[in-house]
């Protein structure tokens, strides 16, 4: 046999071996993801939370189509990159010419400029876009709650809901109770948000968003009002504090509890009214529980529960309370 049969055999044979490579990570890349047990939809949102809000939704788009974005130049960097690896190594025999130079080539620089900047001015459109909407301000919310966050608990007043008293219906954390915020599914809600000594954030991982809460909101500058457009399915959401706010900050938890709109106005109505059996306007949770709809009417947090305040306590404390 010659020795340009050989090397002829033996570059048809490198060749074969490069295809089986490309085939099975090919074959890696279709088999993995439908192997892990995740739908399309947990594929596609590459980690994001699931959200209930049409805010939430938009993020998620937004955040799924700049992954994907991101992986398609990657997918190109990493293809030009492996390219030139194995087609352009040096092999055996080749002298030390230095291959064609391109470092001046006019043409390609202005390419690898222009196409960058149209990636980053495309994401920046589609990221001002969503955050607009996320921002935006309902002209008629169908609900209005204030916010008021204080060391270290929260406190949400519904101004167009008045008790036997005359005062807008309250709900008021203590260091035994966490705060239930009652809110509709299918309505849009308006949340007016200040604080009464530092910084704090409110934050439900569920709506995907989270609001620095400041004390004199318009002396320092910031829009404290802002709105989801509703609640798109009923259940129970932990709240917290996101920004460092003092010794108890981890804390200052509260829960979110979307009813049906039915639900909902039967909840406001009797909060509108004395409970009979205290003597005394019904609290939060008191009025859940006469609305008796099973686990979502609970009277008291179940996505968290109250610390105890005693530093030398080491362990969280139940809920020993219906609700305020």
């Amino acid at each position: 046999m010659g020795r340009a049969q050989r090397g002829g055999d033996h570059r048809g044979s490198v060749r074969v071996g490069r295809g089986r490579v490309a085939k099975l990570a090919a074959l890696a890349a279709l088999v993995i993801p439908l192997t892990t047990g995740c739908s399309v939809d947990e594929v596609i949102r590459f980690g994001w939370p699931v959200g209930v809000t049409p805010q939430a939704e938009a993020m998620r788009q937004l955040w799924t189509w700049s992954a994907i974005a991101a992986l398609v130049v990657g997918a190109i960097t990493w293809g030009a990159m492996f390219w030139a690896i194995a087609f352009h190594r040096k092999r055996k025999g080749d002298d030390d010419t230095p291959p064609r130079q391109t470092q001046y080539n006019l043409p390609i620089e202005i390419v690898f400029t222009v196409i960058p900047t149209i990636i980053v001015a495309v994401l920046f459109g589609f990221t001002v876009n969503v955050q607009n909407y996320v921002t935006a301000h309902l002209p008629n919310p169908d609900v209005r709650v204030n916010i008021t966050a204080f060391q270290w608990n929260w406190r949400f007043d519904y101004p167009d809901a008045r008790a036997a008293n005359g005062q807008p219906i309250t709900t008021q954390g203590t260091s035994e109770t966490i705060p239930l915020l009652v809110l509709p599914t299918d309505r849009s809600i308006q949340f007016t948000q200040h604080s009464t000594d530092v910084i704090h954030s409110f934050f439900v991982p569920e709506f995907l968003f989270k609001r620095d809460v400041f004390p004199y909101p318009q002396q320092n500058d910031q829009d404290n009002v802002w709105r989801i457009d509703r609640i798109d399915r009923e259940g129970a959401f932990v709240g917290r504090c996101a920004e460092l706010c003092g010794a108890y900050h981890a804390m200052m938890n509260f829960e979110v509890r979307a009813l049906s709109p039915a639900l909902y106005d039967r909840w406001v109505t009797l909060r509108e009214q004395v409970n009979p059996t205290t003597g005394a306007l019904y609290t939060a949770g008191e009025a859940l529980g006469a609305l008796n709809c099973g686990q979502l009417c609970t009277p008291q947090a179940y996505t968290t529960y109250p610390f105890n305040t005693d530093r030398t306590k080491r362990s969280a404390s139940e809920p020993v309370t219906a609700g305020s």
